[in-house]
């Protein structure tokens, strides 16, 4: 079955109650039983709801895996993997990360005694001297957020067997549309499902995907056990926003390279990072890994202090100043002082989140009204 076609289809059946064609809302906390501790797949909506049941099997469908699980945030669902750990633990990831999974796992987790080392991953080799007996986990992002640092999934996955890690990805920003990380021998692929798959900025969600009986079995229970799942209504928009999630990332990826050819001669621009330029670092195992680049692109304005970047952030007419990426709407955002604020700033400068980097995610209006809307801020 093509992407599309599961994007539609995989895992859902009408409703056999009604035959609805879209998976009912079944907007319920607990489900009756039969007699004690005998039900119908369904005790208390926490474990597991219909509804999020469906979106379960259709994420899996996407990533090619076996197994979904949905939380009710991205950060929820990277909270149940970091739950898998122990006091005493070693985690590598990169240096170039999310500002909310950096403050979660310096803030929340380096507390009870697991360590974090924050390397530059664009080789994967630059992994092997931190690998020891304590190491557990090797977690990557690729592209990475927000200098779109591209990290060969496949060498990480060698390098992870040779040692029996595990391999977590976040697939955000590429979206199971260009990107299918168990397939280059992943573990556990995690999506803020909020961006690209939910697709229109009205929910926030997140989740995981594995192909390993057992390791859903404990995520799972983590799920369960600590309650951060999302709501049944949460599910259905989802499933609905990922019944366009082939047609919307087609255009997402047209724009963005319009708007990347764009900006990459602009007298006003010092540099541009999107990984489907040749001079893009890693650019070949972005075509390797990848179906296409993606709508997410990062600018650093030339000759632009704090004050400049500011006026220019704020000064768009289609573009809208704001957090998260994804939406059909075109997004800017400034990650010094939003998305990646909680990094300290000598950190976040080593890789280039200056302060006159700006973020776009580039949505799916037409794309001359978001070149004349660029234009005429730049101008």
């Amino acid at each position: 079955m093509k992407f599309g076609t599961k994007a539609i289809h995989a895992g859902l059946e009408p409703d056999p109650s009604t035959g609805a064609i879209m998976t009912p809302i079944f907007q319920t906390s607990t489900y009756v039983q039969e007699i004690p501790g005998v039900n119908k797949g369904f005790g208390y909506a926490r474990g597991k709801n219909p509804t999020r049941l469906a979106l379960e099997k259709n994420l899996a469908a996407l990533e090619n895996g076996k197994h979904a699980i949905c939380f009710s945030s991205g950060m929820g669902a990277t909270d149940a993997v970091m739950k898998l750990l122990r006091p005493g633990d070693e985690v590598i990831t990169g240096d170039d990360l999310y500002g909310g999974s950096y403050r979660m796992f310096t803030k929340i987790f380096a507390p009870y005694g697991i360590k974090f080392h924050f390397i530059n991953m664009t080789d994967a080799n630059n992994i092997r001297p931190y690998i020891n007996d304590k190491t557990k986990l090797i977690w990557i992002e690729t592209p990475t957020n927000p200098t779109m640092q591209i990290v060969d999934i496949e060498a990480c996955s060698t390098i992870a067997k040779e040692h029996n890690l595990l391999l977590a990805v976040d697939n955000t920003f590429a979206s199971p549309y260009l990107q299918n990380p168990l397939d280059l021998g992943a573990d556990i692929v995690m999506h803020s499902v909020t961006k690209y798959l939910g697709g229109h900025s009205d929910v926030v969600m997140g989740a995981l995907v594995v192909n390993d009986d057992k390791l859903h079995e404990q995520l799972y229970f983590i799920l369960n056990s600590c309650g951060a799942n999302p709501g049944p209504m949460d599910s259905f928009l989802v499933l609905r926003g990922i019944k366009t999630l082939h047609l919307r990332m087609e255009r997402h990826c047209y724009n963005g390279r319009k708007i990347a050819e764009f900006l990459k001669t602009h007298p006003r621009i010092e540099k541009i990072y999107w990984p489907g330029f040749e001079d893009h670092p890693n650019h070949a195992i972005a075509k390797k890994q990848m179906r296409d680049f993606g709508g997410m692109i990062s600018i650093v304005l030339k000759n632009a202090d704090e004050q400049e970047t500011y006026r220019i952030a704020s000064s768009f007419n289609v573009f809208s100043l704001a957090e998260s990426l994804g939406g059909v709407e075109s997004l800017i955002n400034h990650p010094a002082t939003m998305t990646h604020a909680s990094i300290p700033k000598e950190e976040r400068e080593k890789v280039g989140v200056v302060v006159n980097l700006l973020r776009l995610s580039v949505g799916v209006e037409d794309v001359e009204d978001l070149i004349e809307d660029l234009a005429q801020v730049l101008a």
